[in-house]
């Protein structure tokens, strides 16, 4: 999406828009309590009537007018985009203006701080994007949404960034052979005439806007389990019903089970897989999952096992403790690929979690050969373009991997632990979790961080062995072969295999200038030598074992 320059409300003035490299006009002077979105939906139109009541408060007395981010109808999308038809506050009609993707809402006076506020804008049109109308595989009819990452202005105003979460709840009028799957518990199901169903549900937990979710099919349901008296369910196509059931059966209870022993409560009131034409893998919708509709084949496979581990890992991290700004995303996607990772460890043993930090740096190495100047936490916006790559999965998840060796295993989980607790349903930087693992830590992490969140350098080291028979070592030369000419500071092992084959003596140096020389003993000359046996320090390595 390109983001049109507009002339900006006085409120603004209230915070600093350089303070982030994302570009988003947040605005601190309120905050978003509650959204309630009222919808019809019809077969015989892709028009979405909308009525959509926004709570709010206000944190100073002095905010003039309000904004929200709510896609236009223009020639350019070809008649579609959204209409509004009225502001209204107290039953009574307010001032806006609504051009270039904004709703900008004039208040009348000053705004009494911490009351709690109610807005009311009623629309309509046909979404250009954000509620994708259309057919699923079958060639039947439906309505799923995908938000990703600042999409909900297509169908739904709102604030449309993760800073400001909110609770929500969907009353959507739909034609009566469809069911309707949303955020949260249902409250209500109710046939209003011989045509249309009424159904109505309700989350009581804060998130980002990108996190709200509305699926409309003919859908067949299944409630698995349930987690801590919080249901487990399937929602699949009819037509995929006994694929699809077999299919999300597991592992989700043993997962949501990892997650919560391991970094705190899961924050939802449910856990519903739900199949969709609207991605193409997964999609982390809070308390209900988004999975590509291909996916869904009856064989279990386990690529669908892994997404399914992905988007859970997702909702203790993206949802329940999500990035305050785009500029931090890893904090979503490095933290879901690290936490797939873990519950491989966990569940089918280390040789797995192993094989996947593997493939995870070969990503890694291949992505920095075409793009050497990539920075995990970096400048970036949703406004102007990605928010995340390759890279921020995949170095994301290494950055962790290297993080738990550097502080122990235990540490690292009692950091985690803190991290989330003090960030539960509510917004953190990458400093934030600095802070929470440091003090669990006795080394300082603001080097670590640094380096490999803030710099685009992969570490490259080049080196060969000798044995020296008399002194009974082992000579290792190394060097660090970066082209930006930054030097690494990091822990380097190495591994003495011996005649028979059997790993031997392995031990860890400090490597922080460009060139070194290392000594092992040993009292026979090794058939070989490794670097980084146990998959602990990412890397591009040319170091011959022989």
């Amino acid at each position: 999406m390109i983001y049109r320059k507009i002339a900006l409300p006085l409120f603004l003035s209230l915070i600093s828009l350089t303070s982030f490299a994302d570009k988003y006009p947040r605005n601190y002077s309120i905050d978003i309590i509650h959204y309630s979105f009222e919808l019809t939906l019809s077969d015989n139109t892709d028009e979405i009537i909308g009525r959509t009541t926004i709570s709010l408060q206000f944190k100073t007395t002095d905010v003039k007018q309000l904004r929200f981010d709510l896609a236009n109808k223009t020639d350019k999308r070809i008649g579609k985009g959204m209409v509004v038809e009225s502001v209204m506050f107290n039953n009574m009609p307010l001032e806006f203006t609504h051009e270039n993707d904004a709703l900008f809402i004039k208040l009348g006076k000053g705004m009494e701080k911490d009351r709690l506020y109610s807005f009311v804008v009623s629309y309509r049109g046909i979404p250009a994007d954000g509620l994708r109308i259309g057919a699923t595989r079958y060639g039947d009819r439906s309505f799923f949404n995908e938000n990703w990452p600042n999409r909900t202005r297509h169908w739904l105003p709102t604030v449309d960034h993760p800073y400001d979460k909110a609770t929500s709840e969907f009353i959507v009028t739909a034609p009566a052979h469809y069911k309707v799957v949303s955020n949260g518990l249902l409250m209500e199901e109710s046939i209003i005439n011989k045509e249309q169903k009424l159904t109505h549900w309700k989350q009581s937990v804060p998130v980002s806007s990108w996190l709200f979710v509305l699926g409309v099919c003919d859908f067949a349901v299944q409630y698995v389990d349930q987690f801590e008296g919080k249901s487990i369910q399937t929602w699949v196509y009819s037509k995929d019903r006994e694929a699809g059931f077999y299919d999300f059966a597991s592992p989700t209870k043993q997962v949501l089970e990892f997650y919560s022993a391991y970094a705190g409560p899961f924050a939802y009131e449910k856990m519903a897989s739900i199949q969709t034409p609207s991605v193409n893998g997964g999609m982390e919708t809070s308390s209900a999952i988004f999975y590509g509709e291909d996916l869904v084949n009856g064989k279990r496979d386990i690529r669908l096992r892994n997404v399914v581990i992905h988007e859970l890992a997702h909702q203790w991290f993206g949802n329940a403790v999500t990035e305050s700004t785009w500029d931090d995303a890893w904090l979503s996607e490095g933290f879901a690929t690290y936490f797939t990772l873990l519950f491989q460890e966990y569940a089918y043993g280390h040789d797995e979690y192993t094989d996947g930090l593997k493939k995870s740096r070969k990503t890694i190495l291949d992505f920095y050969k075409k793009d050497s100047s990539f920075t995990i936490v970096g400048d970036r916006t949703a406004e102007l373009g990605p928010v995340t790559n390759n890279m921020t999965y995949q170095k994301g998840a290494w950055t962790l991997h290297m993080l738990r060796e550097k502080m122990g295993q235990e540490n690292f989980k009692k950091g985690i632990q803190a991290y989330y607790r003090k960030y539960f349903n509510a917004n953190a930087t990458t400093d934030n979790l600095m802070e929470e693992m440091q003090a669990f830590c006795k080394e300082n992490l603001q080097s670590f961080f640094d380096q490999w969140l803030r710099r685009a350098d992969v570490l490259k080291i080049r080196g060969s062995w000798e044995y020296d028979s008399t002194a009974k070592q082992v000579i290792i030369n190394i060097e660090q072969t970066q082209s930006s000419g930054f030097l690494f500071d990091v822990p380097v092992e190495f591994q003495l295999i011996d005649n028979a084959g059997k790993p031997g003596q392995l031990v860890k140096f400090n490597l922080n200038t460009k060139t070194a020389q290392f000594k092992m003993s040993a009292a026979q000359k090794p058939v070989a030598v490794l670097i980084d046996p146990r998959t602990v320090l990412l890397g591009d390595y040319f170091f011959p074992p022989l």
